[in-house]
């Protein structure tokens, strides 16, 4: 084998390894404050989002949010796992995070999204406000 051709294909290994580690390692990477996902139930009137129907493969911060909010009292807001953002902002690029989420949420319906960029979703029949919240590290649990 000339050596180009062994070169190439070296070079070729290491870049196929380093996407490979990206696409594997982001949600080891994190700095910072984690931001979560949090569902506040309201009363609130208005167009909302229908997420009755939201899976946990498309909508996870939401799913896991809405489920804190069933598990508790059903009047307390639930918040989902934590997100904490990547160095040099890499990650976001690899990830899925809460901000997609509410993104996609605020597409889905623009008459839901209130002032302050809350949204407000109904989930069986249930209304919550779905916002992004960073919380300090000091009060994570």
């Amino acid at each position: 084998m000339r050596r180009v051709t062994r070169n190439l294909l070296i070079a070729i290994a290491i870049v196929a390894l380093a996407l490979l580690a990206l696409g594997a390692l982001p949600e080891y990477l994190g700095t910072g404050d984690p931001y979560h996902l949090t569902a506040e139930p309201t009363d609130a009137d208005g167009p909302a989002v229908d997420v009755s129907n939201a899976t946990d493969r498309r909508y996870p911060y939401l799913t896991s949010a809405l489920a804190a909010t069933d598990a508790g009292d059903g009047r307390s807001a639930g918040r989902s796992d934590g997100y904490q953002e990547g160095p040099f902002g890499v990650k976001e690029h690899f990830t899925h995070t809460p901000f997609d989420e509410q993104d996609a949420l605020q597409r889905r319906n623009r008459d839901a999204v209130r002032e302050d960029g809350r949204v407000l979703v109904v989930h069986e029949g249930e209304r919550y406000y779905v916002d992004v919240t960073r919380v300090p590290s000091e009060t994570n649990e």
